[in-house]
């Protein structure tokens, strides 16, 4: 008799939690199922809309305009054998006469079309007279 008391109290004790109801409202918004109007659907657009307008300040997509080269200068793209692009300069677009700053001019005239690069060889191609005519930089994408 005292077994059938437990065993009552046991029942009433656990309390039931209609997991169906919640697994039923989760589907409805993933399958989409409101109609217009409706509250569900509202939520649903300000979420979405939440998404698209805050996103791009959290998430962090690597992405950024290119900026515009003020400086009019040939520049020539080519594929080297190994996978990588050789630029060739042309020479009276950099004025510098020390290599990190030659190498900071010819970067700051090729990033603006192929991106972040790192520029792994320099070679200046010289007239007779000793005058620089190009440079031929060969890059690597970041």
């Amino acid at each position: 008799m005292e077994l059938d008391r437990a065993e009552a109290n046991l029942s009433v004790a656990t309390p039931t939690v209609p997991m169906s109801g919640i697994w039923r409202t989760i589907r409805s918004y993933i399958l989409w199922s409101h109609e217009r109007g409706t509250i569900q659907y509202d939520v649903m657009v300000t979420l979405i809309l939440i998404f698209v307008l805050f996103s791009p300040k959290v998430i962090n997509f690597k992405d950024k305009p290119v900026g515009h080269n003020p400086l009019r200068t040939g520049v020539m793209v080519s594929a080297d054998d190994n996978g990588g692009l050789i630029y060739q300069v042309d020479g009276s677009a950099v004025s510098a006469k020390d290599d990190a700053a030659v190498r900071s001019e010819l970067l700051h005239i090729i990033e603006p079309i192929s991106g972040e690069v790192n520029i792994t060889k320099i070679e200046s191609v010289r007239d007779g007279s000793g005058k620089i005519l190009r440079y031929k930089v060969w890059v690597e994408k970041e």
